[in-house]
C-alpha cells in the first residue's frame, strides 16, 4: 500500500505505474488520484518525462483520460510507446488506444492509498 512518507512524488507516482499490468493502460489523473493529488494529472506527466532512466518504470502504459498516446515525444522514438503497447496486445489508431475502457486500469485503492 502506498502511504504518505518522506517519499518523493515522483517515487509514489513510479511506485503506481508498477502496478500497471501488462495489456493495461492507466490515465495520468487516475495515477494522481492514487498518490493522493487529484489535481496533479500534469505533474505525473512530468514525472512519466523524467522516468526514461529507469527501465523498471512502464512509462508507456500511462496515457491521457481519452486514451490518447500525449506523451509519445518524450521517447526515444517517436513511434516506441505505441510499439511497446502493441507488443503487450493493445492496438493503436491514430494516437489512441482502442477498446480504451476495457483497457484501462483503475488502481484499487483505499483512503490510506493502492490496495495491494
Amino acid at each position: 500500500m502506498i502511504k504518505a512518507s518522506s517519499e518523493s512524488f515522483f517515487d509514489k507516482v513510479y511506485d503506481v505505474v508498477r502496478r500497471i499490468p501488462q495489456g493495461k493502460v492507466a490515465t495520468y489523473g487516475d495515477i494522481a488520484k492514487v498518490v493522493g493529488s487529484p489535481g496533479a494529472a500534469r505533474m505525473v506527466g512530468w514525472a512519466m518525462n523524467a522516468s526514461h532512466d529507469k527501465p523498471d518504470v512502464p512509462a508507456h502504459r500511462v496515457v491521457n483520460r481519452n486514451g490518447l498516446l500525449t506523451g509519445k515525444a518524450h521517447f526515444a522514438h517517436p513511434d516506441l510507446m505505441q510499439q511497446l503497447l502493441e507488443n503487450e496486445g493493445i492496438t493503436v489508431i491514430d494516437n489512441q488506444i482502442q477498446d480504451f475502457e476495457n483497457k484501462r486500469w483503475i488502481p484499487p485503492f483505499d483512503e490510506e492509498g493502492i490496495a495491494e
